[in-house]
């Protein structure tokens, strides 16, 4: 099974992806910033992150920095869900971004074509 890590600050975004993920069959693990979205990735070694950008201890930004330097986490796929889509910072190099809202059927769509298997 592929498992997904949704790292987003809003508690009901991230409950409605979690849900639709696990309805479509994915194994779901869930973080409210990026230091707990670290350690989930750490430990659960998921297929695909969904990532949001603007969240409180550690913005997706400083994830992302941090990720590209971690070996064993650096290859995994990153979409990026963010309200804020058009605020600009350091190159995040994601597979996808996803403006707030989003369609669900294309979020679905993006999450099946990047949770590659590891």
């Amino acid at each position: 099974m592929k498992r997904v890590l949704i790292i987003e600050d809003d508690q009901a975004i991230r409950e409605s992806i979690a849900e639709v993920l696990t309805d479509q069959g994915y194994v779901v693990a869930a973080a409210q910033d990026g230091v707990e979205g670290l350690r989930e990735a750490r430990a659960q070694h998921p297929n695909l992150i969904m990532l949001d950008l603007m969240m409180p201890t550690m913005n997706g930004w400083q994830f992302r920095e941090v990720q590209r330097q971690d070996p064993s986490i650096a290859d995994i796929p990153v979409i990026v869900i963010s309200a804020y889509s058009d605020v600009r910072g350091p190159a995040l190099d994601e597979a996808a971004r996803f403006p707030k809202p989003f369609d669900l059927v294309t979020l679905l769509l993006a999450v099946e074509k990047y949770a590659v298997s590891t």
